[in-house]
């Protein structure tokens, strides 16, 4: 089975950006990792990609999910036979929030 082709518009430190992180390394496929705060430009592709401010996007193969946890994403690839199931656990939370006071140290424009 061949790998698909994945770029995730992330956060850094965000409970579901990490979330989708964990599922990548479920699976061992490879991505691209965007920084949507970092990277201003990554996060106006994000947006004009995905028609929307919220993230995590991930595009798979070409097509946006957008604002996904990590079991949207693992449920998406999962449907579309994109990766086989798998018993093994993920290394962290695939649908868990950022802590409150993470979301209160962020600028305002980067709050969702």
């Amino acid at each position: 089975m061949s790998k698909p082709k994945i770029i995730a518009y992330l956060k850094p430190s965000c409970g579901w950006s990490q979330g989708v992180r964990a599922i990548m390394r479920k699976y061992d496929l490879p991505f691209e990792d965007r920084d949507i705060i970092n990277d201003p430009m990554q996060r106006q592709e994000m947006i004009e990609k995905s028609g929307q401010m919220l993230s995590p996007c991930v595009e798979i193969d070409g097509r946006m999910l957008p604002d996904v946890s990590g079991d949207e994403v693992e449920a998406f690839m999962l449907a579309h036979n994109l990766v086989t199931p798998s018993n093994q656990e993920a290394d962290a939370p695939t649908n868990s929030a950022c802590p409150d006071e993470m979301h209160a140290e962020a600028p305002l424009q980067f709050r969702n």
